[in-house]
């Protein structure tokens, strides 16, 4: 199988959207235990959480690149900020590997208080006052979200299980089931950086 392929049914899952039947619990902290089938996550507040892992669990890598490397027909998602004139305000981009297209909508996310996910594919691209402005098509609508020079911009790419060690910062969404929580998709950032989303 394609490694972006094996990737991108990796990220199926992790980037399940909240309106799924039983919605998806988002976790972000630092490894503190790798085992074969189970990962254990401290987040900055609250108990460390374990997650079991599916037998095709997979790492995904996000690494910085320039916005100019986004362009019209880049699949992307951003944590953003709703603003009063219907726009939005990035907090973070992530772009998807070629051909990779899920979790695509407007919906709520936990990145900051009152804050929004947008997936969706890049229309035109404008030139705004101290960023970029993003045209984003996701499906069921469009919306502006302005990138400011100052927020992370990622690209994803396929990692190894390797990499996944203790003190590693991730950001994993697992799902409910009979045995707890689970999930076959964690992304870690290049060079030990938090992931952005």
């Amino acid at each position: 199988m394609n490694r972006f392929a094996a990737l991108a049914g990796a990220l199926a899952l992790a980037f399940a959207t909240s309106a799924a039947a039983q919605a998806p619990q988002i976790i972000r902290g630092v490894v503190t235990d790798v085992q074969a089938e189970k990962i254990t996550v401290r987040p900055k507040s609250g108990q460390p959480v374990t997650v079991g892992l599916t037998k095709d669990w997979r790492v995904a890598v996000t690494k910085p690149i320039s916005v100019s490397e986004i362009k019209p027909g880049s699949f992307i998602g951003s944590a953003e900020m709703p603003q009063a004139d219907g726009t939005g305000r990035s907090l973070e981009v992530h772009v998807f590997p070629p051909g990779v297209k899920i979790g695509e909508g407007h919906y709520a996310w936990d990145k900051k208080k009152g804050s929004m996910m947008t997936n969706g594919t890049v229309g035109k691209i404008n030139v705004a006052k101290g960023g970029r402005e993003l045209e984003v098509d996701y499906g069921t609508g469009k919306r502006k979200v302005t990138v400011p020079r100052s927020v992370p911009i990622v690209q994803i790419t396929d990692g190894q299980r390797a990499q996944l060690k203790r003190g590693t910062p991730v950001f994993l969404i697992a799902g409910a089931a009979p045995g707890g929580l689970v999930t076959n998709a964690v992304t870690i950032g290049e060079g030990g950086k938090p992931p952005p989303m």
